[in-house]
């Protein structure tokens, strides 16, 4: 890269001082967008979630966002979603995060969560003080959109029948029967039917699934929010066992597939969430999405399109079109918050400098520690590619970087706007020395995103 290509580089990039007004190139740039993806390099770095903690609160108070979805399991994050809308018996964000307790806790269990948790549950009470004057919409909301949680949304699909629908829940319960064989592992179970489909439970998780649908069906079409938003709980984590099931019954079959799998699932959380959303708002909703860049970057700009891999970035592009809007972050050196193997304690790393001819070499070598890329028109820019992009998830081995964690991509057709940060420290968990253990665990190796 020659300095002149560097110097191009340097007269587009936005400075990032810390200041308020830092993000306002990019809330112009966003306009009327009413889904803005916000990426990670890493699941382990402050800095990242920081970042989109600033963006995402201005979204909320001045663009009028209605909901937070997370790449997290939907149990979990609808434990935090009852919390920030005063709905749950919880005393405060960190006791509202407590059920994220499968492996990588401190994705969500560290201080930078627990602090914009705190921010989104304030808004909402100063949010709700204000409504009875000017009729201001219902208080943020919380999702997680993974599909990890198999044992746990079955649990929540009978909670919610044994109260709603007694005769319901006994249905219910003789169909996911099918799955006490494998003694809560939702691995067992895909060892089992990977070895033998005529133990799938595919047909009751999908019965189930009907049934609540069928349910949802006969509602009208504006109802109390208690009765339509614990259905939607219901109805959503029906959908997630039926999803997940799909997902561990192909999990010996290869990456490429259970990667589509999880990405799809994803994506048809979001349309459910959009639907039920304008369902209550009476409008169509605006939501921010927190992911992984390898989740939120468009895979067709990537590696990823040529082994026949999909994600939700491209679903998005796909489906909503000029409505979406997706950023990517990046650094070049620093320390991470990660495991050395899946379930392994969480370490904190230190983030090898950026390899030779990658973007994140190439941003350091603008010399600017934080800056912003949002112009629009990127056809002639020295950094549209393809180069090496880094991707590390809740596990880092540095000594096998390059096979581990880098992939080529057309960063510019990848993202609408980049945001990169010459160096990272590592996110604070909420807990320290804990080992992590579950049967829940996806099939995400190398990148484990």
């Amino acid at each position: 890269m020659s300095e002149p290509e560097l110097e191009a580089i340097r007269r587009l990039a936005v400075p990032l001082s810390g200041a308020m007004e830092d993000y306002n190139p990019l809330l112009e740039r966003i306009g009327e967008a009413r889904f803005v993806l916000l990426g990670e390099a890493s699941h382990g770095t402050h800095e990242f979630y920081g970042e989109r903690a600033r963006i995402t609160t201005r979204l909320i108070a001045e663009r009028g966002f209605d909901a937070v979805a997370v790449e997290a399991d939907w149990p979990d994050a609808y434990r935090v979603h009852r919390y920030v809308r005063g709905s749950s018996s919880d005393g405060d964000a960190e006791e509202a995060l407590r059920g994220f307790r499968r492996f990588p806790t401190w994705m969500w269990r560290n201080a930078d969560v627990l602090d914009f948790v705190g921010w989104l549950r304030e808004h909402n009470e100063e949010r709700e003080a204000r409504s009875s004057l000017d009729g201001r919409p219902p208080p943020v909301g919380f999702f997680g959109l993974d599909l990890y949680s198999l044992y746990a949304s079955m649990a929540e699909v009978l909670r919610y029948l044994e109260v709603a629908d007694p005769h319901g829940a006994t249905k219910a319960r003789a169909r996911y029967a099918c799955f006490d064989h494998y003694g809560g592992d939702a691995q067992a179970y895909a060892y089992a039917t990977g070895l033998d489909l005529s133990a799938s439970c595919e047909r009751e998780v999908m019965q189930q699934l009907l049934d609540l649908q069928a349910r949802a069906m006969e509602l009208p079409a504006r109802v109390e929010d208690g009765i339509g938003e614990a259905l939607f709980d219901a109805e959503q984590n029906a959908r997630l066992v039926k999803n997940a099931e799909q997902y561990y019954r192909h999990m010996l079959h290869g990456r490429v597939s259970t990667w589509n799998l999880r990405d799809r699932h994803m994506m048809e959380t979001l349309r459910a969430l959009d639907r039920q959303l304008a369902k209550t708002l009476g409008r169509k909703p605006k939501i921010v999405v927190w992911e992984h860049n390898s989740h939120v970057g468009d895979a067709r700009a990537t590696d990823m399109s040529r082994r026949g891999e999909w994600n939700l970035g491209e679903l998005v592009r796909q489906t909503y079109s000029t409505e979406a809007y997706n950023i990517g972050f990046t650094t070049y050196e620093g320390t991470v918050t990660a495991a050395s193997n899946w379930d392994a304690p969480a370490e904190h790393k230190r983030v090898r400098p950026g390899m030779r001819g990658s973007y994140e070499e190439l941003f350091h070598r603008v010399r600017i520690p934080r800056f912003m890329l949002v112009e629009e028109d990127q056809s002639g820019f020295a950094w549209r590619g393809p180069r090496l992009e880094r991707a590390i998830g809740v596990v880092y081995r540095p000594e096998t970087e390059r096979l581990s964690h880098y992939f080529h991509a057309r960063l510019s057709e990848q993202f609408d706007a980049v945001i990169h940060i010459d160096r990272t420290r590592a996110v604070e968990p909420l807990e320290r020395d804990v080992p992590w253990q579950s049967g829940e665990a996806p099939e995400t190796y190398p990148f484990a995103v």
